[in-house]
């Protein structure tokens, strides 16, 4: 058995950074993976798709170039296989990039091929066994395939497959109204395809406050995306052009006929295939491996990071994972998961950016809540840019006066929620951020006066109820 001071199990946002940071600190280090470099982010999730929206976007507006007084001679085509090159190309340079990284590594021996557990301190890889005293599990997350009537009679994709597309779907049927459903629905409506979103309930993204689902909602539709809400009993058959989506639904026909079928109804750990029963590693029903706040699992010398833990989901928690570890085991630090606040941005056009809780959780809490909404009409900066759908709300603790959470649905919205989400880190009074100076014309300089505009919110969860408007 080949020993070693670390293996860092898959490569995916947490994994090659500490295993650099391991063996920068003189370890000796293994890392593996069983397929490609990167992980989800570099290979099917974050790089490729928001290449793909960009694209989407740069057809988007040669659309509608004439209201901006510029004139597009001739009709706007869609060249899928030039938009798959130009999303390969990037993918690809990371992706390989970070290979000949790994590979050129001093102190660090790169694996690939499947990781399967023998005990606690020893892998079997490609048939040889290595050991260590530390173990760390970054092996990512799948889409899942759920038990619906008749899915395993009709073809379908996921956000993996979907990279592989290169073509124009004539009409794209979306099982699931969330963040990756709703990407790709804008994105492939932009490209030119009929796109129909099925989602089993009565709103989209149903975490988010019922005024952001509304608001997101008016955003698809006014694209032409369909949308069958409360579809509670979806099923499948393979019609004459393609497959028949059954849904139950209180509104519109009880079929949708599509072409296509995408998948989009959630994720799934990588985690039924590495031998964990040979550990004795803690795991929920789903295979999300139980961690504490400095992420080891209940056996000594093991830690998940990333998306199988269960504990963020996004390339940034991923990352964050990686640093609590590091600063925690080579730092002497003493980070927390349970430190860090919730933020994410769902990257439609007009993007989401989110931080911390939303109403109807802060209410949940029991916080007296006061916020502040304001229209992206009554944006200049968005006037400016013929973008005004959406909307900007900041919820803050009566009591303590800090900042509780916010949404910025709208232009630039994914970048000027980090002005709030800095100060929420800083645990300083909202008013520190009420009265500073931005720049003009910036989304980011209507966030003070939306703080000047408090008021409270009703003792309900209704997201909308006492908002001002």
């Amino acid at each position: 058995m080949t020993q070693y001071d670390a293996i860092v199990i898959g490569t995916g946002q947490a994994g090659p950074p500490l295993a650099t940071r391991l063996a920068k600190a003189g370890m000796k280090v293994a890392i593996i993976e069983r397929k490609l470099f990167g992980g989800t982010c570099v290979n099917t999730g974050c790089i490729p798709t928001k290449t793909l929206v960009a694209s989407a976007r740069a057809a988007a507006v040669a659309r509608r170039a004439r209201e901006y007084g510029v004139v597009v001679d001739g009709s706007i085509q869609i060249d899928m296989k030039a938009v798959k090159a130009r999303k390969d190309k990037i993918s690809g340079a990371s992706r390989t990039g970070l290979e000949k990284s790994l590979k050129s590594m001093q102190n660090c021996a790169v694996y690939e091929g499947q990781a399967q557990f023998e005990s606690p301190r020893e892998i079997k890889i490609n048939g040889e066994l290595i050991g260590a005293p530390r173990i760390f599990i970054n092996v990512g997350a799948r889409a899942i395939v759920p038990d619906m009537p008749g899915l395993d009679r009709v073809p379908y994709l996921t956000n993996s497959s979907m990279m592989d597309v290169d073509f124009v779907p004539e009409h794209l049927v979306i099982v699931g109204g969330s963040y990756v459903g709703l990407e790709f629905a804008q994105m492939y409506r932009r490209f030119g395809s009929e796109v129909t979103i099925i989602e089993k309930g009565p709103r989209l993204i149903a975490r988010e406050d019922e005024d952001v689902s509304g608001a997101i909602a008016e955003i698809v539709e006014r694209e032409g995306i369909h949308l069958r809400l409360n579809a509670e009993c979806i099923r499948f058959e393979q019609g004459g052009n393609g497959p028949v989506a059954g849904v139950n639904c209180t509104v519109g026909p009880p079929d949708v006929r599509g072409t296509h079928v995408l998948l989009a109804v959630g994720r799934r750990p990588n985690t039924d295939d590495l031998g964990l029963e040979k550990t004795g590693i803690a795991a929920d029903e789903r295979g999300y491996i139980a961690v504490n706040d400095r992420l080891e699992t209940n056996v000594p010398g093991i830690w998940a990071l990333g998306d199988c833990n269960g504990r963020g989901g996004f390339t940034h928690t991923s990352y964050n994972d990686f640093e609590i570890v590091a600063d925690n085991l080579l730092d002497g630090g003493s980070r927390r998961v349970s430190d860090r606040i919730t933020t994410y941005a769902l990257f439609i056009d007009p993007p989401l950016g989110r931080a911390g809780l939303t109403a109807a959780e802060a209410i949940r809490a029991g916080k007296r809540v006061l916020a502040g909404k304001r229209p992206m009409t009554r944006v200049g900066r968005a006037i400016e840019k013929g973008e005004t759908q959406g909307f900007m709300k900041v919820l803050v603790d009566a009591d303590t006066k800090q900042i509780l959470g916010a949404a910025i649905l709208g232009t630039g919205g994914d970048e000027a929620i980090h002005c709030i989400l800095d100060v929420m880190y800083s645990k300083a009074p909202y008013t520190l951020l009420k009265q500073a100076m931005h720049i003009h014309p910036t989304v980011s300089e209507l966030i003070p006066t939306v703080l000047g505009e408090l008021e409270p919110v009703a003792d309900s969860e209704s997201s909308q109820a006492a908002l001002p408007e």
